[in-house]
């Protein structure tokens, strides 16, 4: 059985790290340590990265894969998400109130409709794979994002190969394209801080609107892409620990 919720160690409140979109929990090894100081932490794969996807690729689906996978872990817990991560992080909140005691949100907004992934899978498909070294995958994709990919994809004898299936990271995405979630967003009623990077993904605006909301914070972090948390380490570090010694 693929081990899918990893007990990275500490004690205290569970902290829970949820990974973006063609991540793993892996991509969280180098911030665990520190987080690890205010809490017991656990890191998650999503189902369809590294492991069968759920047979409907919706939103709901994941948050009950994840619900399912923490069910024994005592709540409240903090949960730490980074794009998808982020959104199944608020939407797990708001279907699940009572597991979850505060939100530290990385990069990603409510309302994608309109968008589309598919010449976003169609350059995907086209990698050129395996990647044979980590200098290979570093010179492909730069040494943030190569990072992020050597964490998370599958060695094998001859390389490295994307973890998943292109058409399920490409649905996964799709579906954000055709709704939004912004009840899911006002439903829930815990503290919580989002981050977001200068260079950001999201639509322009909508991660100052969350934070409308009643107990929220809002960071924007400068030269910081999508991957705030490797882009920028040391600021992500400190207005993360900053937020985690009030809510702790």
């Amino acid at each position: 059985m693929t081990l899918v919720l990893h007990d990275e160690g500490g004690t205290g409140q569970p902290i829970l790290l949820l990974h973006g979109l063609m991540g793993s929990s892996r991509t969280w090894r180098r911030h665990v340590p520190w987080i690890r100081e205010f809490g017991h932490v656990y890191t998650f794969d999503a189902a369809g990265h590294g492991r069968p996807a759920p047979a409907e690729l919706t939103t709901e689906a994941f948050v009950e894969d994840l619900a399912s996978a923490v069910a024994s872990v005592d709540g409240p817990m903090i949960v730490i998400g980074h794009s998808m991560g982020a959104l199944h992080a608020w939407c797990f909140a708001a279907a699940h109130p009572d597991k979850v005691g505060a939100l530290v949100l990385e990069d990603m907004a409510p309302d994608f409709r309109g968008r589309t992934a598919a010449d976003w899978a169609q350059m995907i498909s086209a990698w050129p794979q395996p990647f044979a070294s980590e200098d290979a995958m570093k010179e492909f994709f730069g040494p943030v994002a190569g990072q992020y990919f050597l964490d998370s994809f599958d060695r094998r004898d001859d390389g490295w190969y994307l973890h998943g299936e292109v058409s399920t990271f490409r649905d996964i995405s799709e579906e954000w394209g055709t709704r939004h979630f912004w009840d899911q967003w006002k439903a829930i009623e815990v503290p919580a801080l989002l981050i977001e990077g200068e260079f950001t993904i999201t639509p322009e605006g909508q991660m100052r609107e969350m934070a409308e909301r009643p107990e929220t914070r809002y960071v924007r972090i400068a030269d910081a892409g999508h991957l705030v948390h490797d882009d920028q380490p040391q600021r992500y570090r400190d207005v993360v620990t900053e937020f985690l010694q009030t809510v702790s």
